[in-house]
């Protein structure tokens, strides 16, 4: 191969050196939907109460559409299949943002799961005791099973109780304790360890949490024992347990005895 000097000459030759260099490539545009969506979950970065807050707005959100539309005429019947859009938006949401859940990377302990699951069951029985009339805030919509032929709706129904199970704890529990109780004492509440949120924080959270439901009372008692779960372990994971058994337990409890007034 020849040899070239500092002055462009090869064998003896002059060759004319130019400073040319390699024409820049231009890169390559993503397509558009596929950069909207690359981006959605990114979007968020700057702001980690949003990932835990908004998949709660909208699960709430649909709790008020559908009273609204009842106010306005519609027909329960017709307003039984907002739960799957609503409960699969939710999903969507938190499977998108899952690279901000950090408090979600650290698996629990077998002792930790052991305690949720116990205080769970727990506060199923809690659940179904604190039912009496003094007890219950407004009046809830009660779930109707039964489909435009008389008949039960299991495949709504098991929708319904994947959903109770597996993706409200989850939801509920990325808002109501990993932001809402730690941003209650500091505003970035990443840094705060869960058992340093405090007595105040931790009392305004679980009587909101209780405030959510229509069993006010079993809801200050579930918001009470998942809270004290959460500060006492240090892990989200532990009530996330608990909550899903309670409510895995309530799912149960509905569809083998027909209370369909818990869901």
């Amino acid at each position: 191969m020849p040899r070239h000097d500092s002055l462009g000459i090869t064998n003896g030759k002059a060759d004319i050196v130019t400073n040319q260099q390699p024409p820049e490539r231009v890169p390559q545009q993503p397509h558009a939907a596929a950069a909207r969506a690359s981006a959605f979950p990114l979007a968020w970065q700057g702001n980690p109460a949003l990932p835990r807050v908004l998949p709660f707005a909208t699960y709430i959100a649909f709790i008020v559409l559908a009273d609204v539309l009842e106010r306005f005429g519609a027909q329960p019947a017709s307003l039984r299949w907002l739960y799957p859009i609503q409960i699969t938006l939710v999903l969507a949401m938190l499977i998108a943002w899952r690279q901000h859940y950090q408090e979600l990377r650290d698996r629990p302990s077998h002792s930790h799961v052991l305690w949720g699951a116990l205080i769970g069951a727990l506060v199923f029985v809690l659940w179904l005791l604190l039912d009496l009339e003094w007890m219950h805030f407004g009046n809830p919509r009660v779930f109707d099973p039964a489909g435009a032929d008389g008949h039960i709706d299991w495949p709504l129904i098991a929708i319904r109780a994947a959903g109770a199970t597996l993706v409200v704890p989850l939801m509920e529990e990325l808002f109501w304790r990993s932001f809402l109780l730690r941003w209650l004492v500091q505003r970035d509440f990443l840094l705060l360890r869960p058992a340093r949120a405090g007595l105040s924080a931790a009392i305004i959270s679980i009587l909101l949490f209780g405030s959510e439901h229509n069993l006010w009372l079993a809801g200050i008692v579930a918001g009470l024992a998942y809270t004290w779960l959460y500060m006492r372990s240090e892990t989200l994971w532990t009530p996330i347990v608990g909550h899903a058994v309670t409510n895995g337990l309530l799912a149960a409890w509905v569809v083998t005895t027909g209370s369909w007034i818990y869901w």
